[in-house]
């Protein structure tokens, strides 16, 4: 067991109300024994818990919680008047550079834990990974996850390997100006749910970004439903804590 497993456990422990605020955690010695572990992965643990402001550690007062249970903050609903005016992520400066590579592309068996996205257990999905880099820095890592069935469509008069199953290296092949992917490949997409937390990384994002595992980082995964709410896509996106996430909402 590491100390980002560890962590999480006790995240979910004081989302859930069994660590109330202003508690006292065991000691690193005593958690180092409840999980079986060094104390150096304990005291690992409440590092990255201290990062994301759930706890608080004090030279001879020990750990406590700083946080109370889970709540969601809904930020409203809207539609934009034109979706085919939407613009992809760029940097915030003018004068930065952004690109954008494709690193992993697969067809796989969906596990149980897809079922959070409304991905049944056994289901055929493909899975893609980009990284997007700012003057050759990466800054985010996404993952995108849909039904095969929906990843295998071609655009109508195209004859090539499907858009979204084309391989590592392959060079993008992007729909007409001021037409959806969505419409392009004949989804039918309803809309989408986002839900942006902060959290430790996971390790393919710890990876790319060339960090410690178990570092805290923004996570927002969004979930495209079509008009029957049946997954469209999958996206998680992952960026470091430093970095903004903007999003400009019209009309």
């Amino acid at each position: 067991m590491n100390a980002n497993t560890i962590a999480t456990d006790i995240r979910r422990k004081i989302a859930a109300g069994e660590y109330r605020y202003g508690s006292r955690l065991p000691s690193v010695r005593d958690l180092a024994e409840q999980y079986g572990v060094s104390q150096q992965t304990a005291a690992a643990a409440y590092a990255t818990l201290a990062a994301l402001g759930l706890v608080r550690t004090e030279r001879g007062s020990g750990t406590v919680v700083t946080a109370g249970p889970s709540a969601d903050a809904h930020l409203g609903t809207f539609t934009p008047p034109d979706l085919a005016a939407g613009t992809a992520w760029q940097p915030t400066r003018t004068e930065a550079q952004a690109s954008e590579e494709t690193t992993l592309v697969r067809q796989m068996t969906a596990p149980k834990a897809m079922e959070a996205w409304g991905i049944s257990e056994g289901d055929q999905v493909v899975e893609r990974t980009r990284i997007r880099s700012v003057d050759g820095v990466p800054v985010q890592h996404k993952l995108t996850v849909m039904p095969y069935e929906l990843a295998a469509r071609r655009p109508e008069g195209y004859d090539g390997i499907p858009p979204m199953l084309a391989p590592v290296g392959a060079e993008p092949v992007r729909p007409p100006k001021g037409v959806r992917v969505a419409d392009w490949l004949g989804w039918d997409v309803a809309g989408t749910s986002c839900v942006i937390t902060t959290e430790p990384m996971g390790d393919a994002a710890c990876t790319a970004f060339k960090v410690p595992e178990g570092t805290p980082g923004f996570r927002i995964v969004a979930i495209t439903s079509d008009s029957a709410g049946a997954t469209v896509s999958v996206t998680v996106t992952t960026a470091p804590l430093h970095h903004r996430v903007t999003l400009d909402i019209v009309g």
